[in-house]
């Protein structure tokens, strides 16, 4: 069974790019606002949500891109070791809903210690429902995901085979399929995970 999530283009982009922010701090640690002006681009295409995007989200460019990073970068701001807690990132971008004054969507977090059938069963609920996935992945064993460690990321899709489940990561303005066996058993005791996202209508 294979499911993929409606997402939106900027120019040649699938979804926003890190890489444009002008700020170098953003630009290196920038990962947790970027994945949430994603995120709330998407809130605002898809589930009707057009106040947590401050520009017209069905022609957003990439200079209000680059300006709604610069208003999500207090709620999730780059630092020394990065948003590298489910917490910090609930903390942060919940305080952003509450002040874009958003009381039904509900973050909560899936920790990268959970088996791995559990986890994929999250995955396949929310993008069942429509909703994508942030991700938190610290430490890697595998060098070819040496561009995902210590990295926020979206989840879009995913395809479920008899024995491999893949999922649809989003992230740099480009999108990738992978093993999500091989991405969620990092080889490291020190892990990231999912974080849920709930919305009412």
């Amino acid at each position: 069974m294979k499911k993929e999530l409606s997402y939106f283009r900027i120019g040649k982009c699938f979804g926003g790019n890190q890489d444009w922010f002008r700020d170098p701090m953003m630009r290196l640690g920038g990962c947790a606002a970027a994945t949430a002006c994603d995120l709330c681009v998407y809130l605002a295409l898809y589930q009707n949500k057009k106040h947590l995007c401050p520009y017209e989200a069905g022609t957003l460019d990439k200079k209000q891109y680059i300006g709604f990073s610069k208003i999500m970068k207090p709620y999730l701001k780059p630092r020394r070791e990065g948003v590298n807690r489910l917490e910090l990132y609930i903390d942060g971008f919940g305080q952003y809903l509450k002040d874009r004054e958003e009381n039904s969507v509900a973050l909560s977090g899936f920790d990268g210690a959970a088996p791995l059938k559990e986890a994929a069963a999250v995955i396949k609920g929310q993008i069942d429902r429509g909703m994508p996935v942030p991700y938190l992945l610290l430490k890697h064993k595998d060098p070819l995901l040496k561009d995902f460690v210590w990295h926020w990321f979206l989840l879009v899709g995913y395809e479920d085979f008899e024995d491999t489940f893949m999922v649809k990561t989003v992230t740099y303005g480009e999108y990738q399929w992978m093993d999500f066996k091989n991405l969620w058993n990092t080889g490291y005791p020190e892990k990231g995970g999912l974080i849920i996202v709930e919305a009412r209508p």
